[in-house]
C-alpha cells in the first residue's frame, strides 16, 4: 500500500484558510439564497393571495349555480390575475370550470389542498411542481356570504393556479451568480492565506534554523522577538533555554579543560620520580635473591606496582596529547603483513596462540609506532580476556570513497556481554569488578580508538557469528592528513 509524504505546515494552513473561507462562503451563499429565495416566492404568494381574495369578495354569487354561471365568473376573475397571469379553477358540487380550454380540472390542485380550504374560510395556499418539474403556487379560496355576523361557505370554491417561472428564474440565476463567484472568491482568499501563513512560519522558520545553528555547537544564537503572541512567547523561551545551554557546555567545557590539565600535569610530574623509583626498582629485582623471602616478596610488590604505575602514567600522558590535539601521526609507506608480524614477534606472539592471515603485498600509509600500539593492544587484550587461538585477519575492501584497509582481531572466548558493549570504549571502564585492580590501566582500548581515529578510521567491537569477542579495524589504504 503506497504512502503519501505528509504534507508540509504551509499547505496546511493555507488549505484550513481555504477550507474556512469556502465555509464561510458556502454557509453564506446557502443562508442568502433561501432568505431571498423565501422572500421572492413570498412576494409572489402574498400578493397573488390577496388578489384573489379581494376579488373573491367582491364577487356576488347568486345561488343555486350553474354550469354557465360558474364559467362566467371563472373566466371574469381569470382575466384578473396578478402578479402574474394565472389559470383560474371554480368547482361547486360536481359542476367543474377554468379559464384553460384543455381541461376543466388541473392535476397541481391536490386533494389535500381541497380539505385545508374547507376547513378553512379564509382560503389556504400550496406550492407544488408538476411532472415537468415546473414550479407552481395554486390558491384555494372559497366564496362566502355573510349570515347571522359569520362567513358562511356558499359551496363555490375558486382556485388559482400560477407559475412561478420567472420566479424560479431568477432564483437559478442567483445560484449561478453565487457558484460563479466562489472559485474567483476562493482564488481571492488564497492572498490573505498566503500571507497568514507567511506570518505564522517565519518565526517557525527562523526557529529551525536557530536550532540548527545550535545543534552545530553554535550556542550564542539567538532569536529576534516580535510581537507578544504564543510564538512571540515560544523565541524568548528559546532564547532563555539557548543562554542557559551556554553558561552550562562553557562552565563544563571549563571544568574539561582543568581535569585535562590536571592529568597532564599530574603525568608529568610524575614521570620524573617515577624514573628514579624504577631504576631503584631493578636494582632491587637484581637483588632480590640475596634477602629473606618475605622481603624478597615485598619487594617484587613494589616493583609490580610501580611498574603498573608508569603504565599508567604513560597512558594517561598518550591520552592527554589527543585531548589536546596534540597527537602526530607520522604516516609512512609499510608492508601490512610485514608491520603485523613484526608487531606480533616483538611481544612473542608469534606460536600457536595467534593465527594470522595476512595476504601480501598489502600497503598502506600508516605510522608505524602508533599502528603498532593498536594491534598490541587488541591481541594483548584479546589474550588478556578472551581465549586463544587470536585470528588477526588482514583484507582490503573497494568502496565509493576509495579502497579500505580492514582488520579484524577475534578471540576464542566468550565475547562481550551486550551491556558492556557500548562502553567498551569508555576510559578507565572495566567489564569485570573483579578487574579492578589488574594491570590495565582502563585506557588501552580508548587509546586504540584514538590512534585509529587519527589515521581517519573506525574501530568497531562485537560479538562474533561464532562466539568469542570481535574487533574491527576499518582504515583508508591513505592516511588522513
Amino acid at each position: 500500500m503506497r504512502r503519501f509524504a505528509p504534507l508540509g505546515l504551509r499547505t496546511r494552513l493555507i488549505a484550513a484558510f481555504l477550507l474556512v473561507a469556502a465555509i464561510s462562503a458556502v454557509s453564506t451563499a446557502a443562508l442568502t439564497y433561501q432568505q431571498a429565495r423565501n422572500a421572492i416566492l413570498k412576494q409572489s404568494q402574498d400578493t397573488a393571495i390577496s388578489t384573489l381574495r379581494d376579488l373573491v369578495d367582491n364577487q356576488s354569487v347568486a345561488l343555486p349555480m350553474d354550469q354557465q354561471q360558474l364559467q362566467r365568473m371563472v373566466l371574469d376573475l381569470g382575466k384578473r390575475g396578478q402578479p402574474h397571469p394565472w389559470i383560474l379553477f371554480g368547482e361547486y358540487g360536481s359542476l367543474r370550470a377554468s379559464t384553460n380550454p384543455a381541461s376543466a380540472t388541473s392535476t397541481v390542485v391536490t386533494d389535500e389542498l381541497r380539505r385545508q380550504v374547507s376547513d378553512r374560510p379564509h382560503g389556504a395556499f400550496q406550492r407544488t411542481e408538476d411532472r415537468s418539474g415546473t414550479l407552481y403556487l395554486v390558491v384555494g379560496m372559497p366564496t362566502v356570504f355573510k349570515h347571522s355576523g359569520a362567513d358562511q361557505p356558499t359551496g363555490v370554491v375558486l382556485y388559482a393556479v400560477m407559475p412561478l417561472s420567472s420566479e424560479q428564474t431568477t432564483v437559478d440565476a442567483m445560484v449561478a451568480a453565487a457558484r460563479q463567484g466562489a472559485i474567483p472568491g476562493l482564488a481571492i482568499a488564497v492572498v490573505p492565506a498566503l500571507l497568514a501563513a507567511r506570518s505564522v512560519l517565519r518565526p517557525v522558520r527562523d526557529m529551525r534554523r536557530a536550532a540548527l545553528r545550535l545543534g552545530e555547537g553554535r550556542l550564542d544564537t539567538r532569536i529576534e522577538v516580535r510581537g507578544a503572541d504564543e510564538l512571540a512567547g515560544l523565541a524568548r523561551t528559546f532564547n532563555e533555554t539557548a543562554r542557559a545551554l551556554e553558561h552550562s557546555v562553557s562552565e563544563l567545557r571549563e571544568a574539561e579543560v582543568r581535569a585535562r590539565r590536571f592529568a597532564s600535569d599530574v603525568s608529568h610530574e610524575l614521570r620524573t620520580p617515577l624514573a628514579g623509583m624504577l631504576a631503584v626498582t631493578e636494582v632491587l629485582d637484581e637483588a632480590a635473591g640475596g634477602f629473606d623471602p618475605d622481603t624478597a616478596k615485598a619487594l617484587c610488590l613494589i616493583s609490580a606496582e610501580t611498574g603498573k604505575l608508569a603504565v599508567l602514567v604513560e597512558d594517561l600522558m598518550e591520552i592527554s596529547r589527543f585531548d589536546a590535539r596534540a597527537a602526530e601521526l607520522n604516516a609512512d609507506d609499510v608492508d601490512v603483513a610485514e608491520s603485523v608480524t613484526k608487531s606480533l614477534e616483538r611481544r612473542h606472539w608469534s606460536d600457536e596462540r595467534v593465527v594470522t592471515d595476512l595476504p601480501p603485498d598489502i600497503r598502506a600509509r600508516l605510522d608505524p609506532r602508533r599502528f603498532d600500539v593498536v594491534l598490541a593492544n587488541l591481541v594483548g587484550n584479546a589474550l588478556k580476556h578472551g581465549d586463544a587461538p587470536v585470528r588477526v585477519t588482514v583484507r582490503t575492501e573497494d568502496r565509493p570513497g576509495g579502497r579500505r584497509l580492514l582488520i579484524d582481531v577475534a578471540d576464542s572466548g566468550p565475547g562481550i556481554a551486550p551491556e558492556v558493549l557500548p562502553r567498551i570504549f569508555d576510559r578507565f571502564f572495566k567489564a569485570d569488578a573483579a578487574r579492578t585492580r589488574s594491570a590495565g590501566s582502563g585506557l588501552g582500548l580508548a587509546i586504540t580508538l584514538e590512534n585509529v581515529r587519527l589515521h581517519g578510521g573506525t574501530l568497531q567491537a562485537a560479538n562474533g557469528p561464532v562466539g568469542g569477542a570481535l574487533f574491527t579495524i576499518d582504515m583508508p589504504l591513505e592516511a588522513q592528513a
